[in-house]
């Protein structure tokens, strides 16, 4: 059987990214000190969100993460 998802794991700190158009599932959580900004929304420290299998990929998602925070992104491609 073929293998036909990629699941990567990784944090993110003082930068401006996105979640790649395309992906199946993406969790993201706070595990630095100040607010992330994820998709329009501060995202406190402490505090996750995902985004669920819905069937078809979801468009990109942008996050913006201080110096003072990391953003622990796992995403489903």
């Amino acid at each position: 059987m073929d293998i036909l998802a990629n699941i990567t794991e990784q944090d993110y700190t003082d930068t401006i990214g996105e979640l790649p158009e395309g992906f199946l599932f993406a969790s993201v959580k706070n595990v630095g000190d100040q607010d992330v900004n994820v998709n329009g929304v501060a995202l406190s420290a402490g505090e996750a969100k995902s985004y669920p299998f819905v069937g078809k990929g979801y468009r990109a998602v942008p996050f913006e993460v201080s110096e003072q925070s990391t953003l622990r992104v796992l995403l489903i491609i």
